[in-house]
């Protein structure tokens, strides 16, 4: 018997019972159907996160004033922390791998304008900021490059706070106050949207000595360093603690690159989409069950045509061979099937619904395929040895 015919043999046994074969077929396929859509939906957040932080670029290492990790006993009032200023961000210029560098302080606080006002996120910037975190300026400009310690009281909105307190008139050159200090706006920021629950456009910028004012601070909450694309970047790490030990007398800060941050939420993102994925699965295995039963089922129905079968000369193996065909494919025609629903509807759901990140990942996809196919090696396996092992008089006897 050729694997032709054999394979026409297993169709003609699989067509005969139409209505068993769609119900079997179909727990393969809601199986696959589950694994693709809920790795879509998994694999859509995962790169929609990254996306989010990745704007932003990936180059950026991120210095805190305080030590976070700690070892030894404790040292009393010497381990206080030194603060972090503006001197330490403009010393950290000095690096060979440094591009930009900038020293940042966040509060809240409200704003006035004309005769109108808003509470809002007020950041304090320095004039790299923009250029580093790849922020641009749709009108006016950016906080420029005065003496960092003594800045000119500019200020540069967010897009939605621009059409909050002066709706289509032009800004520049207006007067903003913040909390009880006045400030002139001399530039609007492009509308960059919300990112992971923050509202980028209802912010103010201004410059980071004029916020330690306002928010009463004496030292930065974070100094941003931007290094050089190609740099080493344990090579960037180590000069930048080397210049701050230098100024602090020692290791009284936490360094953290921004590139290891996303290694970790890409680990951490990936682990959950194969979670998701393993949900999936369980339909899957489901769907394994009844191929199972099912070909016990058809063994045990054709018994008198195994021993036909047998008496006119097919081998063993034969025998074996057209059950498992049978099963590999009842499995593959399920998984295809669930393949194309599960795609169509992460396809759908894409188009349909655009607050909800979807993205199929094929090779999870193929894969859930690849696994439907050995369900169905798996799931035969045993019915086809059985059949193979049956004597032909006493399969012929039971007809």
């Amino acid at each position: 018997m050729s694997f032709i015919d054999t394979l026409r043999f297993a169709l003609h046994a699989l067509t005969a019972h139409r209505l068993r074969t769609f119900l079997s077929a179909t727990g393969i396929a809601v199986g696959i159907a589950a694994v693709i859509l809920l790795t879509s939906i998994g694999d859509g957040i995962h790169r929609f996160v990254l996306a989010e932080f990745t704007q932003f670029g990936t180059n950026i290492i991120v210095v805190t004033p305080g030590k976070i990790s700690t070892h030894g006993a404790s040292v009393g009032a010497i381990g206080s922390a030194r603060l972090l200023t503006i001197d330490d961000a403009l010393a950290l210029k000095a690096s060979r791998y440094a591009q930009y560098t900038n020293s940042g302080v966040m509060g809240n606080a409200e704003i006035r304008a004309h005769g109108r006002s808003r509470r809002v996120t007020v950041y304090g910037e320095g004039p790299d900021f923009s250029r580093a975190f790849n922020m641009h300026v749709a009108v006016g400009q950016y906080l420029p490059a005065d003496d960092p310690r003594n800045p000119r009281a500019y200020a540069v909105l967010g897009a939605k706070v621009q059409t909050e307190l002066f709706g289509t008139s032009n800004p520049l050159g207006a007067t903003l106050q913040v909390g009880a200090s006045r400030f002139r706006i001399i530039g609007v920021m492009a509308p960059k949207g919300q990112v992971l629950g923050f509202d980028l456009d209802d912010t103010v910028y201004i410059p980071t000595a004029r916020a330690l004012e306002v928010f009463n601070r004496e030292g930065v909450m974070e100094v941003h360093v931007a290094y050089k694309p190609g740099s080493p970047l344990k090579a960037v790490v180590k000069d930048i603690e080397r210049i701050l030990i230098a100024r602090h007398g020692r290791e009284d800060f936490t360094v953290t690159p921004q590139q290891q941050m996303l290694d970790t939420l890409s680990t951490v993102l990936e682990v959950l989409t194969f979670a998701v994925a393993a949900l999936g699965g369980i339909s899957l295995l489901v769907g394994a069950v009844g191929m199972v039963t099912l070909m016990h089922i058809a063994v045990a129905e054709r018994v008198a045509e195994i021993g036909l079968l047998t008496a006119l000369g097919t081998t063993r193996a034969q025998i074996r061979t057209l059950f498992l065909m049978e099963s590999i494919v009842l499995s593959t025609l399920g998984g295809l099937g669930g393949l194309a629903v599960g795609a169509g509807i992460a396809g759908l759901l894409k188009l349909t619904v655009s607050d909800l990140p979807v993205n199929t990942p094929w090779d999870y996809a193929f894969g859930a395929l690849g696994v439907s196919v050995l369900i169905g090696l798996a799931a035969g396996v045993v019915p086809a040895m059985r059949a193979a092992r049956l004597n032909p008089v006493d399969a012929l006897r039971a007809e």
